[in-house]
């Protein structure tokens, strides 16, 4: 019988890097993600392929599933394989019973979003997975690519949700009804590069202490946009974190950096440098960005799910 699942992609609104220490922070499921399809076949194999948004398949390999055994064997393989065999070895040692038949499988996975845009190809693939293994998708991912696991929470999610961890094992996952009547006056700009967040994760480590009133003051920051009734609030607010954001990882937010003249508010989203940020702009502010070269806009109504 042929298995289908389906994983939204995610943005984070508020709380980037200190969601890591227990921020309060509001996360957004995109309509874009991934679909991951599993196809019984004959023999003990997987068959794997990866599809783009232009139906392109960008990567595919077969391999004998008793390969999963056998650690020493793959160290001529690509970093996509590697990655591939790590997560289905992770879920083979949380659930010794997956993959433990003479059935072969064929698995198609393919995006609705360009790879480049940060929206979770590798969150959406961790929770499918965890699906299809019948695992819990936060320990999976504990043992692959780490992080939060917002990302995971957005992948399951129908609504914007709030997410803060209590500990290492425990979070607080909770819908909110985040529909601001401004909306139309919201945007996501893809910087055209994409932003490794281990690497931004890395960074944070290396240049935080204690943040305990940083942290705070982001969950109220998240709480005043949840019940935010107006633009120009919403805007100062988005202000008021960015530069207390920029404070604990000593980098220069990105309208200063590269948008001084622009009339609104811009936010990074997620890891700094890269991927999305949020505009937040009174007038249409398409043309603006393409003249500077970003061509990616997406109205808030399109991208949030």
């Amino acid at each position: 019988m042929i298995k289908n699942y389906f994983g939204h992609g995610k943005l984070l609104l508020t709380g980037e890097y200190v969601i890591l220490d227990g921020s309060l922070s509001l996360a957004l499921p995109t309509t874009y993600g991934q679909h991951f399809t599993v196809e019984p076949i004959e023999g003990s194999r997987l068959v794997w392929q990866s599809i783009d948004d232009n139906s392109n398949i960008w990567f595919n390999t077969e391999f004998d599933l008793d390969q999963l055994k056998l650690t020493d064997q793959i160290n001529d393989h690509d970093s996509v394989t590697k990655r591939l065999l790590q997560i289905l070895r992770a879920a083979k040692m949380l659930q010794p019973e997956f993959l433990d038949t003479d059935q072969g499988y064929k698995v198609s996975t393919e995006l609705e979003f360009p790879r480049n845009w940060g929206l979770g190809t590798s969150s959406t693939l961790i929770y499918a997975m965890s699906n299809w293994a019948k695992i819990d998708p936060y320990k999976l991912l504990e043992l692959t690519f780490g992080g939060s696991g917002y990302d995971i929470a957005c992948a399951d999610a129908n609504s914007a949700i709030t997410y803060q961890l209590i500990d290492k094992h425990q979070r607080h996952i909770t819908p909110v009804d985040f529909n601001p009547s401004f909306k139309s006056h919201l945007y996501f700009v893809h910087l055209n590069q994409k932003q490794d967040s281990r690497d931004g994760i890395a960074q944070y480590r290396a240049v935080t202490s204690a943040i305990t009133a940083e942290i705070s003051e982001i969950s109220n920051i998240t709480k005043q946009m949840l019940s935010c009734d107006s633009l120009e609030t919403f805007q100062k607010l988005i202000e008021q974190h960015e530069h207390l954001i920029s404070k604990l990882i000593n980098q220069t937010p990105v309208k200063q950096k590269l948008f001084n003249d622009f009339s609104g508010s811009i936010k990074s989203l997620g890891a700094w440098g890269g991927d999305f940020i949020l505009v937040a702009s009174k007038t249409d502010p398409t043309d603006y960005f393409k003249e500077k070269g970003y061509k990616t806009l997406i109205n808030y109504q399109s991208m949030v799910f």
